[in-house]
């Protein structure tokens, strides 16, 4: 792991997480670090993280239910 690198693995940077946007709506996304996702509650979409990499395609995104 580079060094100054204090993330484990399947953590996601925290500075990524300031930048990531929903790539439908273009809004800030909500982190759910106990199902390892990012959340569009606009798009109402739940994107994935796997191995700390966010997947940020629609294609990939997990439709919301309404609760």
């Amino acid at each position: 792991m580079p060094e100054g690198r204090q993330e484990t693995r399947g953590e996601v940077d925290p500075k990524l997480l300031e930048i990531l946007v929903c790539p439908v709506t273009k809004t800030t996304l909500r982190y759910d670090r106990e199902h390892q996702e990012l959340i569009s509650d606009k798009a109402r979409l739940a994107y994935p993280i796997r191995d700390g990499i966010p997947i940020m395609l629609a294609d990939e995104a997990r439709a919301l239910d309404d609760e």
